[in-house]
């Protein structure tokens, strides 16, 4: 069986386009590059928060949902947190695992 090169080119390319899409546990390229910008944007709304330590808390984002870790040093801080993250255009959950100081 002889493949022609513009065969060969189209096999090259479902290949290539089938590697950038993202499964239930791995995201697309182009998820991954939204993703990226809302934790920048996550992260900067934290910065012009003067209730949220900005550099305290993680922040992860995977598919639109946003994680947020780390400490805080109290209950209305966190909540602060949470609601200032969910408020971030394009946003779809956040998941809370910021933990009180002690």
């Amino acid at each position: 069986m002889t493949i022609s090169k513009s065969g060969l080119a189209a096999l090259l390319l479902v290949g290539l386009l089938a590697a950038c899409g993202g499964s239930p546990s791995k995201e697309s390229t182009g998820e991954y590059i939204d993703d990226t910008a809302l934790t920048a944007k996550v992260k900067a709304a934290f910065v012009k928060d003067d209730e949220v330590k900005a550099a305290n808390i993680k922040v992860e984002t995977f598919k639109g949902t946003v994680q947020l870790s780390g400490f805080a040093d109290s209950r209305a801080e966190i909540d602060r947190a949470v609601r200032t993250a969910s408020q971030v255009p394009g946003v779809k959950a956040v998941t809370n695992d910021i933990r009180l100081k002690q």
